[in-house]
């Protein structure tokens, strides 16, 4: 567990209380004008930085961060309609530049997803990427090989045995890539089974990582297929990719850089909202 360090600077702190206020877990108090651990509470922080990042002052640090650490916020937030062109904009991509990404911005992109909340603040998340087209090429021909041999073996879920074929069918007589649509890079997510909420924060990581890409022009596509088959068809698979035994299989991610380029939302149906009346 991180050390607590709670550190206040006596000069600039102007006691308003507001990391007080604003402390989940009520880890804080203020004692005269100035706020400190609760003597009994210290153990139950879960080092959100609520306390750090709420001070008007900056005059709060705590396990080792600081405010010289912070991007400071004010005229930071894109505005709402250019998120809500990237939300409604946003495209599943199953077209694909053969080509591998900058390093340094997969590097920010696979940063700034982990920085997606999970429950407790527990951030026991684990990126599993694929960087480079020549290993996701092999990783793509020993998937379709396996798969193969599950078909003609008979060993799919009848659910799922003649998409799967077709899929197998469709690679060894025309080379397409229907599981990872040609893609040059897969990113799975995974977490510990004993963490808070493992599923829903591996699906968070990658709603952020997904909407972070495409504002820098990277294509992405959930993809539901690699993960089935990864995951359920073949689960050595996760061994190979280093994927820990502890760890429930979140989700599998496609993307690169687009071959298609969209110009317009698409006009989607209104939302389902059932309004609580007690």
């Amino acid at each position: 567990m991180t050390s607590l360090d709670f550190k206040v600077d006596e000069e600039l702190c102007i006691g308003c209380a507001e990391c007080v206020s604003d402390c989940p877990l009520l880890v804080l108090t203020m004692a005269g004008d100035q706020p400190r651990v609760a003597a009994t509470r210290g153990q139950m922080c879960i080092n959100c930085q609520h306390c750090l990042t709420v001070c008007p002052v900056g005059a709060i640090s705590i396990s080792g961060a600081t405010p010289a650490d912070c991007l400071e916020l004010k005229d930071m937030f894109p505005e709402a309609d250019k998120m809500e062109a990237l939300i409604r904009g946003r495209r599943s991509i199953r077209r694909y530049r053969d080509e591998n990404l900058d390093p340094a911005l997969l590097r920010r992109l696979l940063e700034l997803a982990w920085q997606a909340p999970t429950g407790m603040n527990a951030r026991q998340v684990l990126f599993t990427v694929v960087d480079d087209k020549k290993v996701m090429g092999r990783l793509r021909t020993e998937v379709m090989e396996r798969l193969a041999e599950l078909v003609a073996a008979g060993r799919l879920p009848e659910s799922h045995s003649e998409s799967f074929s077709g899929f197998v069918k469709q690679w060894r007589e025309k080379g397409v890539d229907i599981i990872f649509r040609g893609a040059p890079h897969l990113l799975i997510t995974s977490a510990p089974w004993n963490c808070p909420c493992p599923e829903p924060d591996c699906l968070i990581a990658l709603s952020y990582f997904e909407l972070l890409a495409q504002s820098m022009g990277v294509g992405t596509v959930w993809d539901g297929m690699a993960t089935r088959a990864l995951n359920e068809f073949m689960p050595e698979f996760k061994e190979k990719l280093g994927i820990p035994t502890d760890h429930r299989f979140g989700y599998a991610m496609a993307f690169g850089k687009p071959a298609v380029k969209y110009y317009r939302t698409g006009p989607m149906r209104t939302a389902a909202i059932n309004r609580v009346t007690l």
